[in-house]
């Protein structure tokens, strides 16, 4: 099998990704469900990306926003969420948004808090960020719970 975060491709299921806290059991996962850590498993350097897996009532996105702030371990990015599969709810900026599968909800604006919880069985979503105009680097909270 050839190693994910070398070679120049690769195709996995969202299930088949180490969840956060299999890498480090220690980790203060915020939410109900289980965290895949995709741009780890992937080795990608162009963007962040990570999927959630859940149950209805599960919190899948904790209250949060993405203000470039050290103590918050938060870098200022833009985050593009896909519903794979389920349903959810986000809350953004104070207003829920109904999010069956196939949906994308976009928060261009970091200050804005956003979170998302599922409301059937078999939820996934998967996140995508970066910050705007500069060089991706590995988020500020990944380098501090996930050093390579």
């Amino acid at each position: 099998m050839t190693d994910p975060r070398t070679a120049p491709y690769g195709a996995v299921s969202l299930a088949d990704v180490v969840v956060a806290t299999d890498i480090d059991p220690e980790y203060p996962d915020q939410t109900d469900c289980d965290f895949h850590m995709v741009r780890r498993h992937f080795d990608i350097r162009a963007f962040g990306v990570n999927g959630m897996t859940g149950n209805a009532g599960d919190e899948m996105v904790e209250p949060h926003d993405e203000r470039d702030d050290e103590e918050q371990l938060t870098d200022g990015h833009e985050e593009l969420f896909a519903v794979m599969s389920g349903h959810a709810i986000f809350a953004v900026d104070g207003e829920e948004i109904d999010a069956p599968a196939g949906t994308l909800v976009f928060v261009r604006d970091p200050a804005i808090t956003r979170s998302a919880r599922a409301t059937a069985d078999g939820t996934s979503i998967l996140a995508v960020g970066a910050r705007v105009g500069v060089p991706f680097e590995i988020s500020r909270w990944e380098r501090a719970w996930f050093p390579v």
